[in-house]
This record gives structure tokens, sequence and C-alpha cells, in this order.
């Protein structure tokens, strides 16, 4: 099948890979010219693992290209998928100017029947505007199709080749005809492919991610609570986790949830409730816990250090999670934030994500090229990303670098009780502090 994917960002260069992978021809557009340089060099934008020997072996083999020329993109394709981005406005809804770009330019270039699939994160109602913007500009026939992505950055690869699910809102017979070819060899174990109505597929984007958002605030506040009455939330999320019909996914407690989807899914999906004078409070509290749960490792650095200013903290993770180079939302740029504005100076690592917290950062934070450079002299280790590499390092090379071994955890990598022994002070999330007397 001829695809066209219109976006080369997390979404659309995954997709356009893996169609590729299956046999599809796929052209990947936009309308960034240098990045569809580098696509073309086999240099890639983003860090995900397992994407690049894809886009390599299938671009040598003649099944994906890559194309700032959007219409003849277009022009070539049965099916047009539009993966552009949708930043939030100030207000929290979805910037959806991208996307019926996109649109009005594939109304211009409509040359025959086509199947257009809406890829990107958008608000109920937007397969609607997409239909209009098309229509203004062609008189041929064509087919809408809402289809949400549910790939979760440092495994976006294998969530779209063996997905949980596939969900897609069609319009008509013929679009879910299209649909089940273009899917088939992705669920052929039988994981579902769901077909639905457009509106309900464009709101189970939005209340997956805002479910799941709801689950990490929610054990991010008892693990808050852990600590003030002196449980542990580890043996709490063990407890919990092990009920059938709650289990154990999302329910680590960390310094809050980040990245491209679920603050942004968040705040549209309470936009949309406001506009439709139904405010949606559960969401509204799930949003300012996360807010808050962003700061708390600053306070615990406070709360031991007292007056930050002059000091300096090293920070092992820049991305908001583990196996992506992704920033945005992170946990850990807030917290370098705070610490910049009190006065500290920061020496921070992540194995992926240096080049691109960067670019928010500036030079006013001093990046290590390796986990230990951070430590030199630090008065404390605070700890963001869950990078595999963090897991198990030297302790006593640790506490020979830091001027005093004090280390704040906001993934809960390490045993309490055995840094205590080491002679570390241990502050994670609710759970007991370790130190050396206990």
């Amino acid at each position: 099948m001829k695809v066209a994917v219109v976006g080369t960002g997390y979404v659309g260069l995954v997709v356009g890979a893996c169609l590729a992978e299956t046999g599809n021809d796929v052209v990947c557009a936009d309308v960034d010219a240098p990045k569809i340089t580098n696509l073309k060099a086999n240099k890639l934008p983003i860090y995900e693992p397992g994407l690049e020997p894809i886009v390599v072996r299938n671009q040598r083999e003649g099944r994906l290209t890559f194309t700032t020329d959007v219409g003849n993109a277009v022009e070539r394709s049965e099916v047009v998928f539009i993966a552009v981005g949708t930043p939030p406005d100030e207000d929290g809804s979805a910037d959806l100017q991208h996307v019926l770009a996109v649109a009005t330019t594939i109304g211009k270039h409509m040359n025959a029947p086509k199947v257009i699939v809406t890829k990107s994160t958008v608000p109920v109602g937007t397969a609607e505007k997409v239909r209009a913007q098309i229509a203004r500009e062609t008189t041929t026939r064509f087919h809408v199709c809402s289809n949400p992505e549910f790939l979760k950055e440092g495994a976006a690869v294998d969530d779209f080749m063996k997905p949980d699910r596939v969900v897609v809102g069609v319009d008509s017979p013929d679009a879910a005809k299209v649909i089940e070819e273009l899917y088939a060899p992705f669920v052929r174990t039988g994981n579902p492919l769901i077909l639905m109505d457009i509106p309900s597929a464009e709101m189970t984007k939005y209340a997956a991610n805002a479910m799941l958002a709801t689950r990490i605030s929610f054990m991010n506040q008892i693990a808050r609570l852990c600590e003030a009455v002196g449980a542990d939330v580890t043996e709490v999320r063990r407890g919990v986790g092990s009920d059938r019909r709650i289990g154990p996914a999302f329910l680590f407690p960390g310094p809050g949830y980040g990245g491209s989807c679920f603050p942004k899914d968040v705040q549209a999906l309470i936009r949309t409730g406001s506009e439709k004078n139904l405010p949606l409070d559960i969401l509204t509290a799930v949003e300012a816990a996360n807010q808050r749960q962003k700061k708390l490792l600053f306070e615990k650095l406070t709360r031991h250090l007292g007056s930050l200013s002059g000091k300096v903290i090293a920070v092992w993770g820049l991305a908001f999670k583990a196996e992506t180079d992704d920033v945005r939302e992170s946990p850990a740029l807030v917290l370098i934030e705070e610490l910049l504005k009190a006065g500290a100076k920061v020496q921070a690592h992540d194995p992926a994500a240096l080049e691109t917290a960067a670019r928010h950062l500036g030079k006013r934070v001093t990046y290590a090229g390796h986990g230990f450079d951070a430590l030199a002299g630090a008065d404390a280790l605070a700890i963001v990303t869950e990078w595999l590499e963090y897991r198990n390092p030297d302790f006593a090379r640790m506490k020979q670098l830091l001027k005093r071994p004090l280390i704040v955890d906001g993934r809960n990598l390490y045993d309490p009780q055995k840094l205590g022994r080491l002679g570390f002070t241990y502050d994670s999330i609710g759970r007991p502090l370790g130190c050396a007397s206990s």
C-alpha cells in the first residue's frame, strides 16, 4: 500500500518506519528541510531504541523515503497520516493550526480518492474540522479516520509492532477495509483492532492518558502520606498492585509525570470539559498534584542543606523518563530551574538528553559526559530519571566524589538500609530515610 506520513517527530517517524517494515511503500514528509536532509542520511532527530536500524534498512531497500514536498507525497499515496504536533495553547487547549494546515495541503493535492488518518493527538471534533478543511479545497471523494497512538517513548517501536490494541475511528465500511488491511500484520497474534466511531476514538486517547496520569498522581500523593506516617510506599504499592482490579502498572512513585503526552492531554481534556460547561474536578486535582510533585526533590534538598546558595548539586537524569532524549515537561528541568533560582550550581548528566536539555538550560548548567563526573565536589546528588546505568553504581566511588554523602532519589532506585550502612543520607519518595545512624 502507498502511504504518506506528514510529520517526522516521535509519532510520524515511528509510524512511517514501522509501516515500511511491513512492506508498505512509505514516504515521510516534513517542511523542516534540515531534518529531512538528516533523515535521508540516516541521522535521526530523536533517540528511540530500535528505530534507527528500521529507518536505515527500509531506506536502503527503497520502501521508506523522505521529502519536503508534502503535496507530492499526498498525490502518490492511497493513505495519508497526519502526524504533526499539537502543542498546548496558554489556556491548555490543543493548537490545531499545523493539523489544519496539512489538511489544506491534502485538499489541494487530492488527485484521487484517499483515506486520511489523523494520528496526532487531537480533541474530540478535530476529524470533522479536518474533513471540512479538505472539502474546501476539493470535490474528490475521501474518507477521514481517527487513529490515536498509544506509543510509550523509549518503547515506541515495540509498541507499534506489537500493540496492546489498535483503535481507529472510521466513517465508512470502505475506510474500515483499508485500515484492516494496513494493520493486519500488527494484530496477527490476536490483540484487537478496535473499530469505532470517530468521536469515541478521539476521546479514547485522552481518556487513557488521563487515567494513567491519575494513577501516577494518586500514587505520588500516597507516597507523601507514607513519609508522614512512617509507612513504606514500596510495600503499599505491592499490596495495592496485587489487586487484579487495579494491577501494578503506573503505581511507582516519582518526581511527577512529564513528556509530550500526559501533561498536554490532561490540560486539553480539562479545557474540553470547561468548554462544555462540565468541569473535570478530578483531572484539575491531578494536574495540581503533579505540579506540586515536581518540586518535591527541591524541597527535600532544602530540608537537608538549608540555604542552597553557593551549593553544588549533581543531577542524574534530564529526560522525563529513561530510554528517550525527550525533556518536554521533564521534572528535572523544574528541579534545575528551582536550584538555579536559589543560587545553587548544577552539574548534570544524562545518557541521551544532554543536547536536548541544553536547548532549554543553555550554559547555566555544567554538563557531564559521565555520571561520576557530575558528582565531583557536589553537596548532594539528585536522581530524577531511572536510567539503567544509575541502578547499580560504585557507591564507594560516589561517596569519595561527593562533598557530603547525600542522595535525594526521585526514582527509589536503592535500598535505604543499604545506603545507610554505607554511610549515606538517602532520602527517597515514600520510604523511610536511610542514614548512617539507622
